[in-house]
């Protein structure tokens, strides 16, 4: 008598879950999420895309108890964010961040804009000349991806804040339009 097998089905379990969440994650992370990138600087450089649709965020202040004084939250209805900023300090002039405060400022945004800036940019490289992503090579403050993209704000752009700072700003704009916008994307994809 010969013995039969049957195929046995097993049901998704949550280690199956959990093993094609891992799985999608690492296949994501192991694609350039930057390659398709465009930015540039330069405000005279055109776009792949003239019109770009950007993520339209409410800047609200919070009332009430329970958030810090001088906080105030993003909001996003079609994806549901809601995402808390602290207002940045006041930063010292003559450092990249109050490079960056008059930069934001020259751009017409608001010390808000200024604010989720200093948030995105303390995440990705804490504000340091040359951090370095050791995964991905994403280099200075605003991590460019590649690193010689920056070349196209100054030629000094491996030593010289106000370079990459300029880089990044015009990075931001024309990819997101805000810098909020931005952090928003950033706190939704773990990257910008």
């Amino acid at each position: 008598m010969a013995k039969h097998r049957s195929k046995a089905t097993y049901p998704l379990t949550s280690v199956g879950m959990g093993f094609v969440f891992v799985s999608a994650l690492v296949m994501v992370t192991a694609v350039d999420p930057y390659s398709g990138a465009f930015a540039s600087a330069s405000s005279m450089q055109s776009f792949e895309s003239e019109e770009m649709e950007y993520q339209q965020l409410t800047i609200q202040s919070i009332p009430g108890d329970g958030f810090g004084r001088g906080e105030f939250e993003l909001v996003d209805g079609a994806t549901a964010l809601r995402l808390v900023v602290r207002n940045a300090p006041t930063p010292d002039p003559d450092s990249a961040k109050g490079f960056a405060l008059g930069e934001t400022k020259a751009r017409g945004w608001e010390y808000t804009q200024f604010s989720c800036l200093v948030k995105l940019w303390e995440r990705e490289s804490n504000w340091r000349l040359t951090a370095t992503n050791k995964s991905s090579g994403a280099y200075g403050i605003p991590q460019s991806l590649p690193a010689s993209k920056m070349a196209s704000a100054g030629a000094d752009w491996r030593t010289n804040a106000e370079t990459q700072i300029k880089w990044g700003l015009g990075y931001i704009e024309g990819r997101y339009g805000s810098p909020c916008a931005a952090l928003a994307h950033s706190d939704s994809h773990n990257w910008y």
